[in-house]
């Protein structure tokens, strides 16, 4: 048996054939992805460049994946807002959205502008515990018709507000679904429900919207978003089978063209004695997505995240030779730098900082607070600073020919001493770019994805 997994990214189309008999890797290619004119059109070049590299071949299967530019953009409206960014965070992490902006309690006129201005694919309406609180989600639905724009809403809020809320929104003649609630009681998330129907809205627009229809006609199962592959190629690899052992905890960091995504496989307790947790429990399997964090699409968004300052003093290279590469990259997503230029210093730089900037918002902190008895530790998020393992990602990463000096972005940093990331981790590096692939064929085949994972993944 011959399987075909074909990769849609942000920036590059990648292709892998795996021979189950052979219990091997045949090749892998890649190609920019043409999501601006014809899908088919990358895939066919990566197709033609995989084979040169091996003959022509067969394939009895395609599996396929698609993250290109970035998934679907996703706006969350809910009630407490601490709880609603993270319930919506967390629906979204391996659904193919990401979260651009979240709001609390009742939105405003100038929040409803904003939401115009976003025009975002999906809004997630949450809010209210089951039986609790429903004028404020009931509310948020009245002003989300008033709108004009074309996106879809997935509601999964307080179950006694459902009545209302279906009458309002087929009035409004709005795409919308009603999901369980991903908070139905306190401090309870129950996101599966919310997830799936992300994933469905993912496979409906992403795949009629950006020409994968062809695709999915040849494909032998749904295509799915990019992330959920890597996930269960991280799910795999960290709990393995019935018959084969994963390897335990890791983090995994993807740096792609439009997001920068972290992967946990962690329970993240506190490492430190006497420390309270606080906040909603974390998933073991977690997964961040930052669609500001970008080495193409989402470069100006990361130079803006940037201490220039430091990076000047850390690599010699003054503001405006920074900015001006930024600029070309912008307007130039397919380029690709030349070895030991100034500008591959730069690149590599960047994604230093994405790294850095990423792993610090997946990461958890502690934080002190004073009480009667004395001070008190509380943290929030998980604790992954005894993370053993951390495996390189992306095209950034994996072509460099320094990825440990990116992935160095990981470690703790004693200027943010309270924010709990790896001290002293391990780097494996997924060379050939194929956990997507692995998680496309562990659908299908688990025990030869995990073989095959372990057998490519390497440390550096």
């Amino acid at each position: 048996m011959k399987y075909l997994t074909a990769d849609f990214g942000s920036t590059y189309t990648k292709l892998t054939v795996i021979d189950s008999e052979k219990h091997s890797i045949l090749g892998t290619a890649s190609a920019f992805t043409t999501i601006d004119t014809d899908i088919m059109v990358g895939f066919n070049n990566a197709l033609q460049s995989l084979e040169a590299k091996i003959g022509k071949f067969n394939y009895d299967q395609l599996l396929c994946c698609s993250s290109a530019r970035g998934g679907l953009k996703m706006v969350a409206l809910g009630f407490v807002p601490e709880l609603t960014a993270k319930a919506a965070k967390m629906a979204a992490s391996s659904a193919g959205a990401k979260v651009v902006k979240a709001y609390s309690f009742e939105i405003s006129k100038t929040e409803q502008d904003e939401i115009y201005n976003i025009d975002p694919d999906l809004i997630l309406l949450c809010g209210g515990t089951n039986g609790g609180n429903k004028d404020v989600i009931i509310s948020n639905a009245k002003r989300l018709c008033e709108i004009n724009r074309d996106f879809s809403i997935i509601i999964a809020g307080n179950k006694s507000a459902s009545h209302e809320l279906d009458t309002i929104f087929k009035k409004s003649e709005k795409d919308y679904i009603i999901t369980d609630n991903v908070m139905p009681s306190f401090n309870k998330l129950e996101i599966e429900p919310a997830r799936k129907a992300i994933k469905e809205l993912f496979i409906k627009k992403i795949v009629e919207a950006k020409g994968l229809a062809a695709i999915q006609k040849i494909s032998a199962g749904e295509v799915i978003p990019t992330p959920l592959a890597v996930m269960n190629a991280c799910e795999l690899l960290s709990k393995g089978t019935k018959t084969n052992a994963g390897i335990g905890e890791f983090m995994a960091i993807d740096l792609g063209g439009a997001t920068t995504d972290i992967y946990s496989m962690a329970k993240g307790d506190p490492t430190m004695e006497n420390m309270l947790v606080k906040g909603l429990p974390e998933p073991f399997s977690k997964r961040t997505v930052e669609g500001d964090l970008g080495m193409r699409y989402s470069l100006n968004s990361l130079f803006s995240e940037l201490d220039i300052d430091t990076f000047e003093t850390e690599t010699g290279i003054g503001k405006k030779e920074v900015a001006d590469w930024v600029a070309f990259c912008t307007n130039n997503p397919n380029t690709i730098t030349e070895s030991n230029s100034k500008e591959h210093l730069i690149e590599e730089s960047l994604a230093r900082e994405a790294v850095s900037i990423a792993v610090e918002r997946h990461c958890g902190y502690w934080e002190s607070t004073y009480s009667p008895i004395g001070e008190i530790y509380s943290i929030i998020g998980k604790d992954l600073s005894d993370i053993p393992l951390v495996i390189g990602i992306g095209g950034a990463i994996i072509n460099s020919h320094q990825p440990a000096k990116i992935l160095d972005g990981v470690k703790y940093n004693p200027k943010k001493y309270n924010c709990m990331r790896p001290k002293s981790p391990q780097y494996m590096l997924d060379k050939k770019y194929i956990f997507a692939s692995m998680g496309l064929l562990s659908i299908v085949d688990p025990d030869l994805a995990l073989d095959l994972i372990k057998k490519e993944t390497q440390l550096i």
